[in-house]
């Protein structure tokens, strides 16, 4: 009675009053030689149902993870650091939008998609229950999949760095524009390539674990979807890379898209001052269930919010944060009808949705079209106020509704030059310097971004130089691992030097320095010591933090080489390592190169690479339109499974800088009726 319960709980889905709906029924997992699934349904839904099974087998514990995320559950299972995540949850009102999302603002086809999707999460937990990390968890829902777009997606324009000082009881910031930890895309048009192909690369730099890591897959359905690329965990559809006609790739962008209001309260701290007149806080109860020991202890806070938004109160004052698409739904949606585009003008309407708040798209398609978008859901704010400052809570004026009209966004399609390409730098500088953008046609009220990066100063370099760029050039620009002295860090990288020289200590690691040539290529003798000093440069140029002493960065990072490898000149590949299970890889490339490697732990004198270049996609139009890709991972498709030979059998692969197909066109036009559908071969319960 128990399964038949949850079944129809997980497999009903109503719209407007229709007949029931079931999935799965024709959703079908077929994978290739690197353990990469290719996803079937005869509908939309069931190709979203056997996604979620797929990344379910490759991948679960972190689905439940995003799962409790969404719900505001953390804390259950992963105690106060997971409650902090629940709060924020709360904060954001993320489970009140997602329900009135789900029930009237998103379409049927994505009510249908985002409820697939959930359903394949049901039964794959159904057919594994010992992998359940909690009980009561499952089964998942539609309402929840919406709510994981609606919790993460600010994240990517920094309203944590907005609002964290708030929580720790600082005064607000004023608002600096700083970069996002990494992506690079290219797209090279027909008229810049040396055999007329049109070439698109994802080059996306994320963590290689965890909620937000890449996972990767093909997808295709009876209603027309044929996509390969790469998701979140908890996306039912693929949110970068192909179809046969079109792609994109993400790079995260930091626009102004969080405003910090001051209010005036009155004595009793009920009420606050807006339009001339008094107004109740709205004040909502909620619980964090903390887990302490074997139990979840309830704990009560109060969310506040005024008519700007969600209310922080900290010994300097009360502080409203309002944000863009703050009241935005149907981000899933968006993803969804993109990939399903067929041409640059339906791709370009679909954009024209602006549900999705912010991020670059850097496009390409059979026809030749290359394209940046500096997607960003402006606030249509008023003339007379300082953006980028603390505003004033009760001026009626200083509060604005909904973006500006998307005719207003940075839009780069087509330049002369033949190339477009963005690094996580202002969308000003991406192309050869004729075809830019003129900042000048952009008010200051928008708040974008002036920063450059050593990465996009190093490819537009590359670029400029190469008016007739081969498949293989292209390559090596993508995978480039020098240095700009006159970027961000090598400047800093500089001060270095010059630190070093007045210290008698730092002598040889000075010299050692002063020979490196720019590159972290691995062929020269300073690239350890100069990988150890652009880590934290890094850092420091990125996030506008103070930089290290240099003397004493110079310090630690020659004693660390001296410690682990009894010289100051190790080879790179002796240092930077790529290490999953019982695979371990020499890499090269470091911090905001081309060829971006990060890591945060350091092990037995080795630098474990766990950030940087993740998921990689080179796709080509020929001249004839026939599209082909290659990708790669650091790891390998089944992130969390040990004991499967594709827990890290791409490593090799990524830590040489190779690519493996994808066979798209093959994939879609496979006949799939001889593939056992998923309930069957799993005698799951129909959904």
């Amino acid at each position: 009675m128990k399964l038949v319960l949850w079944a129809f709980a997980a497999g009903l889905m109503l719209s407007g009053g229709a007949a029931a709906q079931t999935y799965g029924e024709t959703s079908r997992i077929v994978r290739d030689e690197w353990g990469v699934p290719f996803v079937y349904g005869e509908t939309d839904a069931d190709a979203a149902f056997a996604l979620a099974y797929a990344e379910a087998e490759d991948d679960f514990s972190t689905l439940q993870d995003v799962l409790l995320m969404t719900r505001a559950e953390m804390g259950t299972v992963h105690g106060r650091e997971g409650a902090q995540i629940d709060f924020m949850a709360h904060f954001l009102n993320v489970r009140e939008k997602a329900a009135r999302g789900y029930a009237s603002e998103i379409s049927d086809e994505t009510r249908a998609l985002v409820d697939g999707y959930a359903a394949g999460l049901n039964a794959y937990a159904e057919a594994h229950p010992d992998e359940v990390i909690r009980r009561g968890l499952f089964p998942a829902t539609g309402e929840d999949i919406v709510a994981g777009f609606i919790l993460r997606s600010p994240f990517f324009f920094g309203l944590d760095r907005a609002v964290g000082p708030i929580f720790d009881g600082e005064k607000p910031a004023r608002f600096e524009p700083l970069e996002a930890g990494g992506s690079n895309g290219f797209a090279i048009a027909p008229s810049r390539s040396a055999d007329g192909a049109t070439r698109l690369i994802a080059n996306s730099h994320q963590p290689w674990e965890g909620p937000v890591a890449w996972y990767e897959a093909r997808m295709a359905s009876g209603q027309g979807m044929c996509f390969a690329g790469a998701l979140f965990p908890g996306s039912p559809v693929i949110l970068l890379g192909h179809n046969r006609n079109l792609g994109w790739t993400n790079t995260v962008n930091r626009p102004d898209l969080v405003d910090i209001y001051e209010l005036e309260l009155d004595r009793s701290g009920k009420r606050y001052r807006y339009d001339g007149e008094w107004r109740d806080l709205e004040r909502e109860r909620v619980w964090l269930r903390v887990k302490f020991g074997p139990v979840a202890v309830p704990i009560p806070k109060t969310i506040k919010r005024s008519i700007h938004g969600p209310v922080i109160e900290n010994d300097h004052g009360a502080y409203a944060v309002r944000y863009a698409t703050q009241d935005e739904t149907r981000h899933v949606q968006q993803y969804y009808e993109l990939t399903k585009a067929g041409d640059w003008a339906e791709w370009l309407d679909v954009m024209r949705m602006q549900a999705i708040p912010a991020t670059n798209f850097i496009y390409a398609d059979r026809d030749g079209n290359i394209a940046m978008l500096y997607n960003a859901q402006f606030p249509d704010r008023a003339e007379g106020y300082d953006w980028r400052d603390v505003l004033p809570g009760e001026e009626a004026a200083a509060l604005w509704d909904g973006p500006v009209d998307f005719a207003q966004i940075p839009l780069l399609a087509n330049p002369a030059s033949g190339y477009v390409v963005n690094s996580n730098n202002t969308p000003f500088v991406a192309t050869s310097e004729a075809d830019n953008l003129d900042r000048a046609d952009y008010p200051e009220r928008l708040g974008i971004e002036k920063r450059m990066t050593n990465r996009i100063m190093r490819a537009v370099k590359l670029l400029d130089a190469d008016d007739s760029i081969t498949r293989a050039e292209l390559e090596t620009i993508k995978y480039d691992r020098g240095y700009e002295p006159d970027s961000p860090e090598g400047l800093e990288f500089q001060k270095v030097i010059a630190a070093g020289e007045n210290a008698a200590d730092l002598k040889a690691a000075t010299e050692t320095l002063k020979n490196w040539d720019w590159s972290l290529d691995g062929e020269g003798m300073s690239d350890a010591l100069a990988v150890l000093i652009m880590g934290p440069l890094m850092v420091s140029t990125y996030f506008g933090e103070e930089p290290p002493d240099y003397k004493t960065l110079l310090r630690d990072s020659a004693e660390f080489l001296e410690k682990h490898h009894g010289r100051l000149d190790p080879p790179l590949g002796d240092v930077l390592r790529l290490k999953r299970g019982d695979a371990e890889y020499p890499l090269t490339g470091g911090p905001d190169a081309l060829r971006a490697i990060g890591w945060s732990d350091r092990e037995d004198g080795k630098l474990i690479a766990d950030v940087g270049d993740s998921f990689v996609m080179f796709v080509e139009w020929d001249e004839a339109g026939n599209v082909a890709s290659q990708t790669a991972q650091p790891f390998g498709a089944a992130i969390s499974r040990p004991d499967s030979p594709h827990y890290n059998d791409q490593a090799e692969l990524f830590a040489n800088m190779e690519l493996k197909p994808v066979h798209l066109d093959r994939l879609c036009g496979m006949d799939m009726s001889g593939v056992t559908p998923i309930l069957e071969r799993n005698q799951a319960p129909r959904r």
